[in-house]
C-alpha cells in the first residue's frame, strides 16, 4: 500500500513539473549581471554585441531542442526562452536581452539546486552562435 501511495506521488510531482504554469513576469525579468558567472543551477554570460548579434542570438535558441518563447521579443530587446528536458520535462528559462552595446544572457533552472552544468552548456552554445 505504501509502495503505490508513493509511486502515486512521485507521477503527481513529474506531472506538476510537465504543467506548472510559468509566470512571463517572473522569469522575463531585467538582467542586472554585468559579468560572466555559473553556480549550481544558474550561469550568466556578457558579451558585446548589437541588434544583429542578438537575432543570431534568437535564431540558435529557437533551433535548441524542446524550446520556445515565453515572453519578449527581438524588438523589446528581451526575450525569455523555455527549454524543457528531453525525458521528465523540466524547464529551464533563458533570457537574453540587449542593453546598449552588451548582450546579457541569464539561463536558470526552475526546479532543483543543479542543472548538472546544463544551463552554462545552452549559454556557451549561443555565444558561439552570436558570432557572425
Amino acid at each position: 500500500m505504501i509502495g503505490w501511495i508513493l509511486l502515486l506521488l512521485v507521477i503527481g510531482l513529474l506531472v506538476y513539473v510537465r504543467i506548472a504554469p510559468s509566470d512571463a513576469k517572473r522569469w522575463n525579468a531585467e538582467i542586472d549581471a554585468t559579468q560572466d558567472s555559473t553556480t549550481a543551477g544558474s550561469a550568466t554570460r556578457v558579451i558585446v554585441g548589437d541588434a544583429a548579434t542578438f537575432a543570431r542570438i534568437h535564431r540558435a535558441a529557437l533551433a535548441l531542442p524542446r524550446t520556445e518563447i515565453l515572453s519578449g521579443s527581438v524588438e523589446d530587446g528581451k526575450v525569455t526562452y523555455i527549454t524543457r528536458s528531453n525525458a521528465i520535462g523540466f524547464p529551464d528559462y533563458t533570457t537574453v536581452q540587449l542593453i546598449g552595446d552588451q548582450i546579457r544572457m541569464f539561463a536558470r533552472l526552475r526546479f532543483g539546486t543543479s542543472d548538472l552544468g546544463v544551463n552554462r552548456g545552452r549559454l556557451e552554445h549561443l555565444v558561439r552562435a552570436a558570432q557572425p
